[in-house]
């Protein structure tokens, strides 16, 4: 069961990254606070919503810390944070249904991926939903964008702004505190047991290399390759980065047990590091946690 919601956590981090969006950029220009009819990702939305449904776990974090919170009477099974969201009615994202959406009588409805055409569906009922589609955020600018639509969607505009200005601010800190030259220590990120990883073109790429740290991911293998064992024990990295702990139950100790990955100089060095699954795997405000987690272990800084 561990290794089905390890599976289940790296097909959304794939589905939010290999849809036919582009880079994540809003494909709208965002409306002045309070504009309403507004337009946001080729969706109308005729007043500000005071019933929110949203099937993403990264965007239900923003909604509530951009102020929508009070508004989401709906969310996905993944969304677990602010503790809020777990007090919402809870939907299937993956097996999604549009009658169990539309029993809830939503004014908007936030998609991260499109199963079975559910954002026709909507629009057919009346419902305006906002699709969020991959290939996702690949820069922090991306997820700028995505979090100034969320707060046009939503009436929260201004909140939005703020949001990105602290994040902005956090993230120039954390950078300004790693000592220069940075090293080109070596990575890898694993986000299930049977290594699936994020590769170049991936937010998580870029956060990673933002910090200085160089993926032993090959770029010709796509955005979220799986790699083997024997490439990762080859290849023989400075840090091993779990983002599969909560999911899969993997460790520093279940990594030292794999065979011939004791031969490895992360963990000979202790140098696997143990990540909070959401933490790594959403972007709402919590990537300063993550940036600030790699930073002090990598650094001693942060």
């Amino acid at each position: 069961m561990r290794k089905l919601v390890g599976l289940m956590l790296a097909l959304t981090l794939l589905v939010a990254s290999c849809g036919d969006d582009d880079q994540g950029v809003s494909n709208s220009t965002t409306p002045a606070a309070g504009a309403f009819p507004a337009t946001v990702r080729g969706t109308e939305i005729p007043d500000p919503p005071q019933r929110i449904v949203s099937l993403s776990a990264t965007h239900t974090e923003v909604l509530y810390e951009i102020g929508a919170g009070p508004a989401i009477i709906g969310t996905d099974l993944f969304s677990d944070y602010p503790a809020a969201a777990n007090e919402t009615e809870k939907i299937d994202a993956f097996n999604l249904s549009v009658e169990a959406v539309a029993a809830l009588d939503p004014d908007l409805v936030i998609l991260s991926f499109d199963p079975g055409d559910a954002v026709s569906g909507l629009a057919a009922l009346g419902i305006p939903a906002v699709l969020f589609a991959a290939p996702g955020p690949a820069t922090l600018e991306d997820v700028y964008s995505e979090w100034r639509d969320l707060g046009a969607a939503t009436a929260h505009n201004q909140e939005a702004a703020a949001l990105i200005d602290q994040v902005s601010r956090d993230i120039e800190d954390i950078l300004a505190q790693i000592p220069q030259p940075v090293r080109a220590f070596t990575y890898f990120l694993e986000l299930d047991s049977t290594l699936f990883t994020a590769g170049t073109g991936t937010l998580l790429d870029s956060v990673f290399g933002m910090l200085g740290l160089e993926n032993i991911a090959d770029p010709a293998d796509g955005p979220f390759p799986q790699l083997s064992p024997e490439y990762v024990i080859g290849a023989d990295p400075d840090f091993v980065f779990l983002a599969d702990t909560v999911c899969c139950g993997q460790s520093a100790v279940t990594i030292a047990a794999r065979p011939g990955w004791n031969q490895m100089t992360a963990v000979n060095n202790g140098d696997v590091i143990e990540l909070d699954d959401s933490v790594a795997s959403r972007w709402g405000s919590r990537l300063v946690d993550l940036m600030r987690t790699i930073s002090k272990e990598v650094y001693g800084v942060g």
